[in-house]
């Protein structure tokens, strides 16, 4: 089909599909006679009645425009009408030019380029694979040697500083396996290399600062590898640093002589009545010495007049903790279950002091006071006891049943059945419970 053909079969179309108050039919509407008339290509077709029909067909029905282009008539009335040249008729084309989008074809997959090395660039690789093979094999002096001329024949691949900085740090010469990372981290940015090769490098040299003990800018430095590329091993090796660093500000605060000096200033407030300034200065002695266990009871004293009952208490614990035959301890400990209204544990404490002191007067005044208030109403320390599911399980063994009737009988059989370590904590549960005393 000849182009203006296809030009007349877009326009057949676009008639066909356009309204036509929007796109108005060319053979019709007024003045089409007189243009045809004083167009000298038109002029005498006017005399044919065959082409006044011809026209007549296409005002009616101008979607039958390509059946009559075998008129070449057709085709110069168009030129008139429209005011330009459709063309002549060509020789055929096979295809048919729609005036419809057509899917664009899918792009082939574009395969990645293959950049052509340049022999030098060649040679450094098969010298770097030489010496990965000497590092595998511990032969390192010899491995730096093929790494440096993988370096003289390519400076700007910073693998081969980064495997040379390896080497060295195997040698357990980290000065120069630093030296070795910067200079490596330097090629990487000035040639724009991948972000986990300068990660590696990174994480090398923050490695190397870990050995010789330079645990902030090892932790820098593993900080500046994760932000070029995050991995678990780094993320690992991080957290144990920052372990580490916690500990040795933890030990270089620590200061024995500047603790008693905060304990003094505590007591002089806590006998003044200032409790929560003795609280700050004993907090204070305990992070300069917290292996003191005094320390601990004098903070539990004042949390006990701040009211501060749970708080006493955990002090209280880890006093024992750090000494388990400081009495006063045990008493504080008693005072801060009792307030806590856990008057069986309360009274299991002040036990255990009275062991340790038997004239201990503060001791067995708490321990009759614990006693008292248990007895006053037993039934609700019994129902409270039995709550517990551990409770319920000792009572349930008939072999417990057996050993608390012949306790209850012979009180001799108790330190018999003491020395064994299970039936000692069953024992002391249900000391702590209230549901049993000793006497």
């Amino acid at each position: 089909m000849s182009s203006s053909k296809k030009e007349l079969k877009k326009f057949s179309l676009k008639c066909r599909q356009v309204p036509k108050e929007v796109f108005p039919n060319p053979f019709s509407g007024p003045g089409i006679m007189e243009k045809l008339r004083n167009d000298p290509r038109t002029r005498d077709y006017l005399n044919d009645p065959s082409y006044i029909k011809l026209l007549l067909d296409l005002q009616q029905n101008p979607s039958s425009m390509l059946e009559k282009l075998k008129d070449p008539r057709v085709m110069t009335t168009l030129n008139v009408l429209l005011g330009f040249d459709l063309g002549a008729d060509g020789e055929d084309d096979d295809d048919v030019e729609m005036d419809v989008p057509k899917p664009s074809p899918s792009k082939p997959k574009e395969e990645p380029m293959e950049v052509e090395l340049s022999p030098e660039k060649k040679q450094a690789i098969v010298e770097k694979d030489k010496g990965n093979e000497l590092y595998k094999q511990k032969k390192f002096e010899e491995a730096i040697v093929q790494y440096d001329k993988a370096i003289e024949l390519d400076p700007s691949e910073m693998t081969f500083n980064t495997n040379k900085a390896a080497v060295y740090f195997e040698q357990k010469d980290f000065e120069k396996c630093i030296k070795e990372c910067e200079k490596a981290i330097e090629v990487g940015r000035e040639n724009r290399a991948d972000f986990k090769k300068l990660a590696k490098a990174y994480s090398r040299m923050a490695a190397a600062y870990h050995k010789i003990k330079d645990y902030y800018k090892a932790r820098t430095f593993y900080q500046k590898s994760l932000t070029e590329h995050r991995t678990p091993d780094t993320v690992s090796k991080l957290q144990e640093v920052e372990k580490i660093i916690k500990e040795e500000e933890k030990k270089a605060y620590l200061d024995p002589e500047k603790a008693l000096e905060e304990k003094n200033k505590g007591k002089e407030c806590y006998q003044k009545g200032d409790y929560p300034a003795a609280m700050k200065h004993y907090t204070e002695a305990i992070m300069r010495n917290p292996d003191d266990a005094i320390l601990y009871s004098n903070r539990a004293a004042c949390y006990q007049k701040l009211a501060e009952f749970p708080l006493a208490l955990k002090d209280c614990e880890t006093c024992i903790k750090l000494d388990p035959n400081f009495v006063r301890g045990h008493i504080r400990k008693g005072m801060a279950l009792m307030a806590l209204k856990e008057h069986a544990k309360a009274s299991a404490a002040f036990q255990k002091a009275m062991e340790l002191d038997p004239n201990n007067q503060e001791a067995l005044d708490g321990y009759r006071k614990c006693i008292t208030t248990s007895s006053s109403n037993p039934e609700e320390v019994r129902k409270q006891a039995m709550s517990d599911p551990e409770v319920q399980q000792i009572l349930g063994d008939p072999a417990m049943r057996l050993i608390l009737e012949q306790m209850q009988n012979d009180p001799r059989a108790l330190q018999e059945h003491l020395k064994n370590p299970d039936i000692a904590a069953k024992i002391q549960k249900l000391l702590e419970s209230g549901l049993i005393a000793i006497r």
